[in-house]
């Protein structure tokens, strides 16, 4: 009992956070799972179903930098139960659809305004809220939620689509969204000032009030913040990074990796557990990597990241088969401690060079992310129809992770002379 008075409430309100990022992830899992289900019954091309991908992706980053706004204005708690409604709409009314639009509106723009709003932007939002120290490793933790979400569901929705249909695959999807729900409402608290305490690791010193609602509105703020931060050379080598980073992640492998193995003739449900395993290691390495962003610059970081990324990419299309074999393990294990271990250190930089408005910053950055995504999910696709293989793919993605890597260390040219003291960006954004 002693132990619960004082675990710090910050933690518990994490761990709300975390379990609704898993909730949300599931949705995450299931494209790679139902492109061939959906593909067979309908007839629609990869390339079509790729689009509806895509677009999902591309609102997954674009409503984030909004949605932070909207999280300033009206919390965290009203965003997140909205957020997650709207995944589980978009999710459980694709049993209905019988044309190619209605998965685009589905897959593309409802679930997409949903996991949008509850992307990283959320993660620098709250960890930024609620917590002083600790921040990298938390940071770290709940990025791996969406990790997390995807070794949950990525092995259940594959064999449920196998064995029951990709329809009842994406009623459980639905389920879990809503089921999340009144934990969000009951737990979930918007700031530390709301139970009369300090961010973890502030001084008790500090006056637990509230921020004062900004006086402009989410769309206004959201909006200057990208133009102010898109005249520093820093915003645009965080963005371009991580616009590699998200067509190497959520757009080729997220999207394509279990087509790519089935083409080999590995079984769809072997496939789906190999992403899974990725993303098993993903929770290991992106909390090592929150942990090393409170004590490393984070520029080394993203630089060691990407590069050793794209050295796995390339050797990729020689380690596909019908089976698993001891290489791609090695790959899955390398490739998955590597996957999201670039969110805590771009998270931090945001915060060092836009000081405040560091959230709605990394929401913007996060955008970047998912238009590369969303570029290489329909790419992909297009090339699979039009070569009849991934491999140009693979090649093309690992050398882009190495121009990424030069990039990140670029980033050294654009660094302040003291990382505690704002920017002239940071003073303009918080303004």
């Amino acid at each position: 009992m002693f132990l619960v008075k004082r675990l710090h409430p910050a933690w518990l309100v994490a761990a709300v956070a975390f379990v609704a990022l898993v909730g949300a992830a599931g949705f995450r899992a299931t494209p790679g799972v139902l492109i061939h289900p959906l593909h067979d019954e309908f007839g629609w091309s990869l390339g079509t179903i790729s689009l509806a991908v895509s677009i999902n992706l591309l609102l997954y980053g674009v409503t984030a930098p909004f949605a932070a706004a909207l999280m300033e204005r009206f919390g965290l708690r009203r965003v997140v139960a909205y957020a997650l409604v709207l995944v589980s709409a978009g999710s459980g009314l694709t049993v209905f659809m019988r044309h190619s639009w209605e998965l685009i509106a589905l897959w593309g723009v409802l679930v997409g305004l949903g996991t949008g709003s509850m992307a990283l932007a959320f993660v620098a939002t709250l960890t930024g809220r609620w917590f002083v120290k600790r921040r990298g490793l938390v940071t770290g933790v709940l990025t791996a939620g969406g990790a997390a979400g995807q070794l949950v569901f990525l092995p259940v929705l594959a064999l449920l689509a196998e064995d029951h249909g990709w329809r009842t695959a994406a009623l459980t999807v639905a389920g879990a969204a809503l089921a999340v729900v009144p934990l969000v409402l009951w737990r979930l608290r918007d700031h530390p000032s709301d139970l009369g305490v300090t961010a973890y690791g502030a001084p008790e010193s500090d006056a637990p009030a509230a921020p004062p609602p900004p006086a402009t509105g989410a769309a206004r703020r959201a909006l200057g913040a990208l133009r102010t931060a898109s005249r520093t050379p820093a915003f645009w080598l965080l963005a371009g990074g991580f616009a590699i980073c998200g067509a190497t992640t959520n757009g080729l492998i997220g999207t394509h990796f279990i087509p790519a193995a089935h083409d080999h003739g590995m079984a769809e449900p072997t496939a789906a557990s190999l992403l899974a395993l990725i993303g098993l290691f993903d929770i290991a390495g992106t909390i090592a990597s929150g942990w090393l962003t409170d004590r490393m610059d984070s520029r080394i970081l993203l630089g060691w990241y990407y590069a050793l990324r794209g050295l796995s990419l390339l050797f990729l299309p020689a380690l596909f088969a019908a089976t698993v074999r001891p290489s791609m393990v090695v790959f899955i294990l390398f490739y998955g401690l590597d996957w999201v271990a670039t969110v805590p250190p771009t998270v931090a930089l945001c915060r060092e060079y836009f000081g405040a408005a560091g959230p709605v910053v990394f929401g913007w950055v996060f955008a970047s992310h998912q238009f590369g995504a969303a570029i290489a999910a329909t790419a992909t696709g297009v090339l699979r129809d039009r070569l009849g293989n991934y491999d140009a793919a693979w090649y093309v993605a690992g050398g882009l992770s190495i121009g990424a890597a030069a990039l990140s260390l670029m980033l050294f040219k654009s660094r302040h002379p003291a990382a505690k003291a704002p920017t002239p960006a940071a003073a303009a954004l918080a303004a």
